[in-house]
């Protein structure tokens, strides 16, 4: 997926190699892939790792699944961090991975979905909360927009992208988090697949994902060229 992203956008694809659960709870893959903005803000590390074209002003942050989850609250962070070189010009959350205490009609009604069933995503959440007493799934690493969410209002957050599918047991919590985003006074587009399950882009033979990439490059284009205005 990474090639695909950096045959066609084009651009500088960096994937984070983050430390799973439950082996590793939160927040250690947030550390991970906070660590690697932090690496390539260093003018060394990024010499020796980037190309001399690479633009870390133009630094997009896109994840999918698990990895969209991220992609939201490591650019949160960012905003916060005093970056010397790295700036966060945008977000790409592909059917971000969230969730909550509530069983959404969603999940109920695609409760047998394949690798988001209620039952897998249960696990999975238990695996990745800390393992102090008093969390539960409406922790905001999980339920980002739900009854513990933080105040983003002020914060400056770029643009962002959330890809939801109409077949992804969890595109209700997705759905919740575009609506979040907008009452928060951010700027954030919805890009829905009414036909599509969660990681339908992995299938390049399906003209939904190559239009996946087609609209996450212009989105990119789009963004890039506010900046120049």
């Amino acid at each position: 997926m990474c090639c695909r992203f950096a045959r066609k956008v084009p651009a500088v694809v960096v994937s984070v190699n983050y430390r799973l659960a439950p082996e590793h709870r939160y927040p250690a893959q947030h550390d991970d892939c906070f660590d690697v903005l932090k690496f390539l803000d260093d003018e060394e590390n990024r010499s020796k790792s980037l190309p001399e074209n690479a633009n870390l002003l133009r630094c997009f942050l896109a994840g999918d699944s698990a990895g969209g989850n991220l992609s939201h609250h490591v650019s949160q962070r960012a905003c916060e961090f005093n970056f010397r070189r790295l700036k966060i010009t945008g977000v790409v959350a592909i059917q971000p991975f969230f969730g909550g205490e509530e069983r959404t009609e969603s999940e109920s009604r695609l409760a047998g979905a394949p690798l988001v069933s209620i039952k897998h995503t249960d696990w999975m959440w238990n695996a990745i909360l800390p393992q102090s007493e008093g969390f539960n799934r409406d922790h905001p690493i999980i339920n980002v927009s739900g009854p513990n969410a933080l105040d983003i209002s002020e914060i400056e957050l770029p643009p962002i992208m959330v890809v939801v599918g109409g077949f992804d047991a969890l595109i209700d919590w997705q759905k919740r988090y575009y609506e979040w985003l907008k009452k928060s006074g951010k700027e954030v587009y919805l890009l829905e697949y009414p036909n599509m399950c969660h990681f339908f882009y992995v299938f390049p033979e399906l003209p939904e994902a190559e239009h996946l990439i087609a609209q996450v490059r212009d989105f990119i284009h789009k963004v890039s060229s506010n900046i120049n205005k």
